[in-house]
């Protein structure tokens, strides 16, 4: 029923008011439906032809890379897309292609859009794909205080456009790649340079520009961590073997499942998962039939490379280099037991907990970001003489921090250093 004044039924409030002068939010869109089918290049001849038209585009270049873990051993990108201004979406199949160094040497002065760089940065550079400048939307997106940081939901926050994420887990060595896992991939990076612009726009408006940019280079920059002594220590559930004959037999079993892993380039716990190393060695199966009984011994290979598990097994029980526990000099305890071994860094590091809590609610910046908690907990537990800004500030920077976080927070640290340190002493004094 339409009424005199024009407006339906449909269009009034519950006070008989049009909704037409009533503001509303907007419905997430779908993306623009794709008129061209999408291709994946595969070839070096096809490769060379998208360097130059990506070269010939204008602005930064968006980037992202896709790979196969929990699938694969290794961590290399299985395809990576690009997309530039002015020369379109490009979707490069990496083992195809081999090395991206004429890609990098058209492209490695521009700037960068990624998504959580730090997690492409390096299966980018094993193929020869090595930016100088970067700029990282999730990155931006934390330090304006965005509580969800994920693509899709910036993306809907930002550019109201509702992004679908179901393929984000999937096998990337599959092929060929269905359309519809290539229409996710470029969507990844078709709308990164307006997000990067319109995020941009707000960290300039907040004063964040600076701290953005040191953290974009800080990211980029970053070392890579050096490959741990002993990585089997990482099994999950390993620390409740108490004993160290039980270790070394876990120790032997992972060994044995990384390299067929590796060999056979399948992710370690598609093969047999943790759980079940950890079982075979505490139980310590008296023969191959009693290992192949063992209820919690399972996964795809745990039968059909029982002769692989059982070696295994027999060389840990033989073992004559016990497993020892220990911790590296440089590691800290965990925090939850220092109030008993070390009560004055317990105090420090919960006094300055609470103020660098609270300056990150005065800045909407996320506490994580606005100092690492590891380098928190280092300088509680060893913190300069004397005990000043200054001091606070040189440490920081030792330890890694960027010149804005000494900026923001080594005042109040020290601040927080020092009344935790009187606090200390007017307790002690009213008890004796």
């Amino acid at each position: 029923m339409r009424g005199a004044s024009g407006v339906t039924d449909d269009n009034l409030t519950e006070d008989g008011e049009s909704t037409s002068d009533v503001e509303t939010t907007p419905a997430p869109a779908e993306p623009t439906p794709r008129t061209l089918a999408l291709t994946v290049i595969d070839t070096r001849e096809a490769y060379l032809d998208a360097v130059e038209k990506i070269a010939a585009g204008y602005g930064p270049i968006a980037v992202d890379a896709e790979r196969a873990s929990g699938f694969k051993f290794s961590q290399r990108a299985y395809l990576i897309q690009l997309y530039r201004r002015g020369a379109g979406s490009f979707l490069f199949d990496p083992p195809a292609i081999g090395s991206f160094a004429e890609l990098n040497d058209a492209i490695s002065r521009e700037e960068w859009i990624l998504h959580a760089a730090s997690q492409d940065l390096a299966c980018l550079r094993e193929v020869g794909l090595d930016p100088r400048v970067i700029f990282d939307t999730e990155l931006a997106a934390r330090l304006l205080g965005i509580p969800r940081v994920g693509l899709g939901s910036v993306v809907e926050e930002f550019l109201g456009i509702h992004l679908k994420k179901e393929h984000s887990a999937a096998d990337w060595s599959r092929r060929p790649l269905p359309e519809s896992w290539l229409e996710y991939a470029a969507l990844d990076v078709e709308l990164l340079p307006d997000l990067r612009d319109k995020l941009a726009e707000l960290l300039i408006e907040n004063s964040k520009a600076v701290i953005a940019a040191q953290e974009f280079e800080a990211t980029r920059a970053k070392e890579p961590k050096p490959v741990a002594a002993e990585p089997w220590r990482r099994l999950t559930g390993v620390h409740s073997l108490r004993n160290p004959r039980n270790v070394a037999v876990a120790r032997a079993l992972w060994m044995a499942r990384d390299a067929l892993a590796r060999e056979i380039d399948v992710s370690p716990g598609r093969l047999v998962p943790d759980s079940s190393l950890v079982a075979a060695a505490r139980v310590l199966p008296e023969s191959k039939r009693e290992l192949a009984a063992l209820k919690e011994f399972s996964g795809r290979a745990s039968r059909t490379e029982i002769d692989r598990w059982w070696a295994a097994l027999e060389e840990g029980k033989t073992a004559t280099d016990l497993p020892v526990n220990r911790r590296s000099e440089d590691t800290l305890p965990p925090p939850r037991s220092w109030a008993d071994r070390n009560p004055e860094a317990d105090a420090r590091l919960k006094a300055a907990r609470a103020s660098l809590l609270e300056l990150s609610e005065f800045v909407n910046i996320p506490v994580e970001n606005l100092l690492t908690p590891e380098i928190l907990r280092r300088i509680a537990w060893t913190p300069p003489e004397p005990l000043t800004a200054e001091g606070i500030a040189a440490s920081l920077s030792e330890l890694g921090a960027r010149p804005w976080q000494l900026e923001l927070t080594a005042q109040p640290i020290a601040q927080a250093f020092v009344d935790a340190h009187q606090k200390a002493e007017n307790e002690s004094e009213a008890s004796s």
